[in-house]
């Protein structure tokens, strides 16, 4: 895997978008020749390009908070995975962003985009990071090793995850959402107590959120009525993020983008943003899904009562 680091943009497919590009003025095409960016000129833009290459064209210390979406690196094996009884295939996450050829080129990637957000994060921003079991830990140790300071880990539950087909293991329902500072001297940073009690669980909102995966009109398809993205996140989880962690104004980056949930929401609830993206599809769809503006509440889950059934209370 190489996608996000070594990947070169395709030009031919990319002639479609450019025109749409110079309708909408949303989406820069990130060019070598392009040495640096100034706020002004990529403030609530999508950038095609590669991250690391981006993030480096970036002054200091612009942002207010930070959001990635890494990938899981799942190291699936190289087969189609049956559903026992039914005998049909699992639409599984197979795509070549998640593959690496070791642990130590995906530490290596991780280490460097989180070297290079680090130093584009305000003195008094926060990072979010989300990942599964497979990934969560190795990123935390690596954060850690740099310097960054943990404040929170929240648990997603989902109350709709992947069947467990085989029976084999402990259904996956969970992922871990990271919350952190540059180091453990940051003061000020942006917490909302009153929006994290309100999206936790209990009477003090402890670190759990339990809703849904990103389901039905929410989730972005393809020509062919396929899932556009494998691991597009759901509107809810990048609406308590943003809420939780933020203010009216403020400026979020989200380096691997994917369907642009993140800029999405912010919009919404007056952020601005700055997404970097590297593939042309997710580009589109984040095209698409920009022409229809986002409403959006700042109540909790409107699934409260599903919720509360899941939980037993």
């Amino acid at each position: 895997m190489k996608l996000y680091k070594t990947r070169a943009i395709q030009n031919t497919p990319f002639k479609k978008v450019l025109k749409h590009i110079k309708l909408n003025n949303l989406v820069i095409k990130d060019y070598d020749e392009k040495k640096r960016y100034s706020i002004d000129e990529i403030k609530n833009k999508v950038i095609l390009g590669d991250a690391l290459k981006v993030l480096k064209k970036i002054d200091d210390e612009v942002f207010d908070m930070v959001f990635i979406d890494p990938p899981y690196f799942l190291q699936l094996p190289n087969k189609k995975l049956k559903r026992w009884h039914v005998r049909t295939n699992v639409d599984r996450v197979n795509d070549d962003w998640d593959k690496f050829s070791s642990f130590q080129e995906y530490d290596e990637f991780i280490t460097s985009l989180l070297t290079e957000v680090k130093r584009v994060m305000k003195p008094n921003a926060t990072i979010w990071v989300i990942g599964t079991y497979h990934n969560i830990f190795r990123i935390g140790k690596i954060m850690q090793d740099l310097g960054y300071w943990i404040l929170n880990d929240v648990m997603w539950i989902k109350t709709n995850p992947m069947p467990n087909w085989l029976g084999v293991r402990f259904t996956n329902a969970t992922e871990t959402l990271i919350w952190a500072v540059k180091d453990k001297n940051v003061k000020n940073y942006t917490f909302n107590r009153e929006y994290a009690r309100k999206f936790g669980i209990g009477k003090i909102g402890a670190n759990v959120w339990v809703l849904p995966i990103c389901q039905g009109s929410e989730r972005l398809k393809n020509e062919d009525g396929k899932r556009l993205h494998s691991t597009q996140k759901p509107i809810e989880l990048l609406k308590r993020v943003i809420l939780v962690s933020t203010k009216e104004g403020d400026l979020i980056l989200d380096p691997l983008a994917g369907t642009g949930t993140t800029g999405y929401v912010a919009k919404a609830l007056n952020r601005d943003f700055v997404m970097i993206e590297i593939n042309e599809k997710y580009v589109r769809g984040i095209m698409e899904r920009f022409k229809k503006p986002l409403k959006i509440g700042e109540d909790s889950n409107p699934e409260s009562e599903k919720i509360k059934k899941y939980l037993g209370l």
